[in-house]
């Protein structure tokens, strides 16, 4: 049974790690393909400096791929949360400040 829930949790691990690398590459794109003056008038760091924040998270997540598991696993999760903290929070203040919104 402990056998089961090692490959359980092995697998789960990969699953997110593989999910990251995506996550990452779909906010700095969209960083990329945002107006430089929409960041600043979301009251956001600019767009030079959430491309880096996003771009380094990229790479991070790729050379880190194992995900928690790996040796690297703190920058691994240091580079999802500044993922996750562009799609969460800019990406809505600055989609908002362009006129767009939720499209239900």
């Amino acid at each position: 049974m402990y056998e089961f829930l090692d490959v359980l949790d092995n697998y789960i691990l990969w699953g997110i790690g593989l999910l990251a690398i995506p996550v990452g590459g779909f906010a700095f794109v969209h960083a990329l393909m945002q107006r430089a003056d929409a960041f600043t008038a979301a009251d956001k760091l600019t767009k030079p400096a959430w491309l880096g924040i996003t771009g380094a998270s990229v790479l991070i997540l790729v050379v880190f791929y194992g995900g928690l598991g790996s040796s690297g696993s703190l920058f691994w999760l240091a580079a999802l949360v500044a993922s996750l903290v562009y799609i969460v929070d800019v990406r809505p203040a600055i989609v908002g400040v362009q006129g767009g919104g939720p499209h239900w």
